[in-house]
């Protein structure tokens, strides 16, 4: 059985953090480990994450160096065959466990679609979308061994996500594959959403 690892970074998140754990709490595939990494929070993250024991299955909370030092510490953690990464500001949907029933190949990274403002947001997107636009991470499942090569580079402390996804999409070993699926309801007020990554464009 493929087993899924979750992963959530969080940061003073608890006005959001039990509606993105009760929504994976409502997926019917039974083969989760929740990895959650927060950096520290000083509200009532850490409170919420020991009422959750029964899901949570690893978690830390101490100071990090920003959203990719933290998904590179929860990569370490994550004991699945597969990772998906989701704010804690996010919701998934039903259509994720539909989702994990679709992974095969441990050398393809699996995407679908978000919800965002309300529609549909993205689908499937040929090479060039995906250089100039980029997957929103919380539509993609990635298999293990891409995090056997690669980790997130935090020189990009905006576009880490799609700096590795183009670095995959120039790997030879690796694949991608659109599953028309709708995953996730998307925060796209984040700051990935509304500013910038200077050295990466």
């Amino acid at each position: 059985m493929k087993k899924i690892s979750i992963i959530i970074v969080t940061y003073n998140a608890a006005g959001d953090l039990q509606a993105c754990l009760d929504s994976i709490k409502r997926q019917t595939d039974e083969a989760i480990e929740v990895v959650v990494v927060d950096g520290g929070s000083q509200d009532a993250t850490v409170d919420i994450l020991r009422l959750n024991a029964d899901l949570v299955t690893t978690w830390i909370s101490e100071k990090d160096n920003g959203i990719y030092d933290a998904m590179n510490k929860a990569i370490a953690l994550a004991t699945g065959d597969w990772f998906y990464f989701i704010g804690a500001d996010d919701t998934l949907l039903p259509d994720f466990s539909k989702m994990t029933e679709a992974l095969e190949d441990p050398h393809t990274i699996y995407y679908g679609s978000v919800l965002a403002k309300g529609g549909k947001y993205l689908g499937y997107m040929k090479p060039y979308s995906q250089a100039k636009i980029g997957i929103c991470h919380q539509a993609m499942i990635y298999p293990r061994y891409v995090f056997t090569k690669y980790k997130f580079d935090q020189t990009y402390p905006i576009s880490a996500d799609h700096h590795l996804n183009m670095k995959c999409w120039a790997d030879n070993d690796i694949n991608f594959k659109f599953v028309d699926y709708i995953i996730a309801n998307f925060n796209h007020t984040g700051v990935s959403s509304i500013q910038k990554d200077k050295l990466f464009e």
